[in-house]
């Protein structure tokens, strides 16, 4: 079957806004997450990993900043960070685009409801509220793909990939497949998500928003920390154009177990972890390490765990990288996909960020310092509301 290789990659995130940066700060152990006190997203004090003001605006030169949403912005500078890399034709047939995110411009939407409400304030107040104009076009996520393919020149009409906590690695499983497939010679994958007051009192109606910073798998964990960032990973079938690494073979399930929890038993996760390895030929003992989804919320952590020995892979080391990032959303499964496999270059398996004392019922091997390794195979997995289940296997071209 036609081999696809990463070509280049970028994340921007507040850890930094190349791959390279980011690496490094997790290596020395930061962390983006960090207490926030603003009541445009939440009354009280919240932790979360947001990017630094201004961090994008250095950046303006490459765009008009006032054509363009946040969301829209973190796009731009990944993608065009990526490309620098290559020499990739973006106007070419052979080039294909792909978008993952969960909530695209859902900041549109908070935005309108605030003029609505400002227009309240200052008139008669016998008049009815002023209606909510709800800018739809701006928030359909295909329009928002388009407007991001025109900015840098692609042809194909762009791929919108939105398949909840999945979608990041779903859409780098989805860029492999239509390579192999012939339709394209190359793809440029990306995807963002930016933490709102929409999003982040969604996750507190669940009562699954941490105290503090999250703590992936531990027995004090008390929910997930969210985050926001950008990554983009460029993929062809062009040795000539390879960085390090190959894709393996991915595979997807669903549980069907709950709208918002995940499966008690971990068999449909366990499923595509040998599914994704037995596609690539590989064994569980020939994986280096498991980078988790790990939200630090009670069920999913629980659900990996078992998942994790159904796939006869409780001994291999487990990391999440949530610690570091928080819950990137869409975003999540290329950030952690690309800092696994700059791990995987340099040998090493990173920690579990704030993790200390085992906290599920089935024992795995939870990384909680950095170790080294002479492998060249990782497992990237992710799971997501609805019951969705990703996994993918990543190995360094021998």
């Amino acid at each position: 079957m036609q081999k696809v290789f990463v070509a280049a990659d970028n994340i921007v995130s507040p850890l930094g806004s190349t791959t390279l940066q980011n690496f490094e700060q997790v290596l020395q152990g930061n962390s983006g997450i960090q207490l926030h006190d603003n009541a445009a997203y939440a009354a009280a004090p919240f932790y979360a990993a947001m990017l630094a003001p201004g961090q994008l605006e250095s950046y303006a030169g490459q765009y008009n900043a006032n054509e363009y949403t946040k969301f829209e912005r973190l796009l731009l500078v990944s993608i065009a960070d990526a490309l620098r890399q290559t020499n990739i034709d973006t106007q070419s047939s052979r080039t294909g685009f792909i978008v993952s995110t969960t909530k695209g411009n859902i900041e549109l939407l908070e935005q309108s409801v605030e003029k609505a409400q400002a227009v309240v304030a200052v008139g008669d107040i016998h008049e009815p509220e002023a209606p909510v104009e709800i800018p739809v076009h701006e928030m359909q996520l295909g329009a928002t793909a388009r407007k991001i393919a025109d900015h840098f020149g692609f042809v194909n009409e762009p791929v919108v990939v939105s398949s909840a906590c999945i979608s990041g690695l779903l859409a780098i499983l989805t860029g492999k497949r239509l390579i192999q497939a012939g339709i394209y010679d190359q793809v440029i994958v990306t995807g963002a998500d930016v933490l709102t007051r929409f999003v982040l009192s969604g996750f507190q109606s669940f009562q699954a928003v941490s105290a503090g910073p999250c703590r992936p798998f531990d027995a004090n964990r008390s929910g997930v920390s969210l985050g926001e960032g950008a990554a983009t990973v460029i993929l062809t079938n062009d040795p000539a154009k390879a960085g390090a690494f190959v894709l393996g073979n991915g595979a997807v399930s669903n549980d069907a177990n709950h709208i918002s929890g995940p499966s008690r038993t971990g068999e449909e996760l366990a499923a595509a972890m040998q599914l994704a390895m037995s596609g690539t030929g590989v064994q569980p003992e020939d994986i280096g390490f498991v980078s988790a989804h790990g939200t630090a919320t009670l069920y999913n952590d629980e659900m990996e765990a078992k998942a994790l020995h159904h796939a006869g892979l409780a001994e291999r080391p487990v990391n999440s990288l949530k610690g570091y990032y928080g819950h990137t959303l869409g975003a999540a499964g290329l950030i952690e996909a690309i800092i696994s496999m700059q791990a995987l270059k340099k040998g090493v398996v990173l920690p579990t960020k704030n993790f200390e004392t085992p906290g599920v019922t089935m024992p795995v091997n939870i990384s909680n310092a950095i170790t080294h390794t002479q492998a060249t195979h990782l497992l990237k997995t992710v799971s997501g509301f609805g019951g969705c289940n990703a996994a993918m296997v990543f190995s360094l071209i021998s």
